[in-house]
């Protein structure tokens, strides 16, 4: 039986949805916890480290030494402020992710460094971005039984979810791709995504199969979305740029699949 639990609900640095357009808080991803298998896996580790140590340990009784693995949905430095905690641990990111992140910050690090009145501070920070990304391993397609990664395109270019299944109950950690319940009520995407069209496919994927959603930015859901369609989203905040969710391809299949291997 899998262990699945919030470890700190994130943040958004403003929430457009609630009328905020410039930055008022600190953003954190939402922590997730899934153990099971021997395994110990941490996921989107958001909040810096001296907070989030103490917190792992009021919710699950662990301390970082007890993390095997740490997953990132994607490589937004939001995502992983308390990955130094987890040295010991494996660190797993979906390939596409991977590459779509080290691509460009590689090339902004370059012209930063270039130019003719170099940010000292900037160029540093970069590169410890770099460096952290090339400690990541391409992470393989089921992690451990009943945990599968979930492509969630769109937020950014790799976003990756997870899709967890337990008896007759399916669970996806979505990452940005659903920050708060607000957007999730509403079936609408952040403005900022990198591809708004495949944005929108990966939210009505995920609200396809999940009976809970544990959001990018927010808490666990039930997801109701299923019983009262997909395509019922508000449209009045079209200003924000954010979109209503449409339904994609079916994943149900290859979710049984999955189960089916790992049987």
């Amino acid at each position: 039986m899998l262990d699945i639990r919030v470890i700190s609900i994130g943040a958004m640095t403003s929430h457009p949805l609630w009328g905020e357009r410039s930055p008022v808080r600190s953003g954190h991803a939402t922590t997730t916890l899934i153990r099971g298998e021997g395994m110990t896996i941490l996921v989107d580790p958001g909040l810096p480290g001296p907070l989030l140590g103490p917190r792992l340990k009021e919710r699950s009784g662990i301390d970082p030494e007890d993390v095997t693995h740490v997953f990132l949905t994607s490589y937004h430095p939001e995502t992983h402020r308390g990955i130094g905690l987890f040295e010991e641990a494996t660190w797993w990111i979906a390939r596409e992710e991977r590459e779509g992140a080290g691509v460009p910050l590689i090339s902004i690090l370059k012209r930063a460094a270039e130019s003719s009145d170099p940010d000292l501070q900037l160029i540093a920070q970069l590169r410890r971005e770099v460096d952290v990304l090339q400690r990541f391993q391409e992470a393989p397609q089921r992690l451990m039984k009943g945990v599968d990664l979930f492509p969630m395109r769109g937020v950014t270019p790799g976003c990756t979810g997870l899709i967890i299944g337990q008896d007759d109950l399916t669970t996806v950690v979505c990452g940005d791709a659903i920050p708060t319940i607000e957007h999730y009520r509403r079936g609408m995407v952040a403005s900022t995504c990198a591809d708004v069209t495949a944005a929108r496919a990966s939210f009505g994927e995920a609200c396809e199969v999940a009976d809970l959603l544990i959001l990018g930015r927010d808490n666990i859901v039930v997801n109701d979305r299923q019983e009262r369609g997909l395509m019922d989203a508000d449209t009045d905040d079209a200003a924000e740029n954010d979109g209503d969710a449409r339904d994609g391809n079916s994943r149900r299949d290859r979710q049984q699949e999955n189960e089916a291997d790992g049987q």
